[in-house]
């Protein structure tokens, strides 16, 4: 199965459930016999997701970053550089997966954390966009999406937080949140 028109999704806001979301229209596709590849950058860690997308679906691959173990603003100025290159290595990983016509959807989680951050920039993005073929869906997910960005997309979710158990001192929970 190839999707007849590819659209651009972007699940953005400060609120919970970007990332799942994403993960949820990728095991969706994938069970429709489409091809998913989902880049998370920034994220490292061993996730409920990735053990059973590994386990069960084997039409939706997870690339995850090898060398960040830590938040951002938490790495030392030896690390911010290797994670700058394992982002770029990652982009230009992205970009032949859409040249090549390589997967039917391309999720890339976190995309707007990493031009937060300043490790790729929003003309990278648009790079993405202009090189993916007509049938290709591409989903982007982070805080703060740009203006530029979400003009170009066919879909946009906001996510907003209205109230947060994180705001009563409650800590990320293993199953719920990771």
């Amino acid at each position: 199965m190839k999707l007849e028109k590819g659209m651009i999704q972007i699940y953005t806001g400060n609120g919970k459930g970007k990332s799942t979301s994403a993960i949820g229209q990728g095991i969706r596709a994938a069970g429709n016999g489409l091809n998913v590849i989902m880049i998370q950058f920034l994220k490292s860690n061993e996730t409920g997701e990735l053990k059973i997308l590994g386990n069960l679906v084997e039409n939706f691959k997870v690339i995850r970053m090898e060398s960040k173990k830590d938040f951002v603003w938490n790495l030392n100025k030896e690390q911010i550089e290797e994670l700058k290159i394992e982002i770029k290595t990652e982009y230009n990983y992205a970009l032949e997966l859409l040249k090549n016509d390589e997967c039917d959807v391309l999720i890339l989680d976190e995309a707007f954390g990493v031009l937060n951050n300043g490790f790729l920039n929003e003309n990278d993005i648009i790079n993405l966009f202009e090189n993916k073929r007509n049938e290709t869906e591409i989903i982007l997910t982070g805080r703060n999406a740009p203006q530029s960005i979400i003009e170009r997309a066919d879909l946009v979710t906001e996510m907003v937080e209205i109230k947060h158990y994180f705001s009563k001192g409650v800590s990320a929970r293993k199953g719920i949140e990771f």
